[in-house]
């Protein structure tokens, strides 16, 4: 591990204390784990303390463990991981925070701190289904307003619940039931009978 990432490692062991509930250094990036209690406090504390200085935020993503380990994950299944960067001390971090309700997963907006959060919130809301309580605007991004489910769930079906066409007798979008019949496409394999012959003589 580079001084800069053993100073940086020190300097929020030093500030988060007992707040952090891991923090792990792998492949030149240190990681930093906090509970959803915790989040808004250590996310202004981030960003404000000068000894780490994370002005920029910049990416925010939803992330669904429900698969993570063949299946093999035992924890919560829904976090917000947060990327951010300190201009002025010249280091990256990654933010993650789980979401303690399976079932209902609902998170602090940090969007008052970092107000590039609010579109990559609506995006994990939209597509995880992650609530940001405190979000100045969350609804969906991606998807159409009437859309059912959380595309990016491991547990959302492959071709959707619904499928649209133009309907020309209605003159309009209409929605259906899918009509597509889930099947694994294998890809084929053919070779010429003379295959391999070549360098033979």
């Amino acid at each position: 591990m580079s001084a800069r990432l053993e100073l940086l490692c020190q300097n929020l062991q030093n500030v988060l204390g007992d707040r952090i509930v891991g923090l792990k250094t792998a492949l030149g990036e240190v990681t930093l784990e906090v509970a959803a209690a915790h989040y808004l406090e250590v996310a202004r504390i981030l960003r404000d303390h000068p000894d780490l200085r994370f002005e920029q935020l910049m990416d925010l993503t939803g992330v669904d463990y429900s698969a993570w380990g063949d299946g093999a994950w035992e924890g919560p299944r829904f976090a917000a991981v947060c990327h951010l960067t300190s201009i002025s001390k010249n280091w990256r971090l990654r933010l993650r925070v789980f979401a303690p309700d399976d079932g209902f997963p609902v998170l602090p907006s940090v969007v008052n701190l970092w107000n590039g959060a609010n579109w990559y919130e609506r995006e994990a809301f939209d597509l995880y289904g992650i609530h940001f309580e405190g979000h100045p605007d969350l609804r969906r991004i991606l998807t159409d307003y009437g859309f059912v489910g959380h595309p990016f769930r491991k547990d959302f079906p492959i071709s959707g619940h619904v499928e649209m066409r133009y309907d020309p007798e209605q003159r309009r979008v209409v929605y259906q039931p899918v009509s597509i019949e889930p099947r694994e496409v294998t890809p084929r394999i053919i070779r010429e009978d003379s295959y391999g012959d070549a360098g033979r003589g």
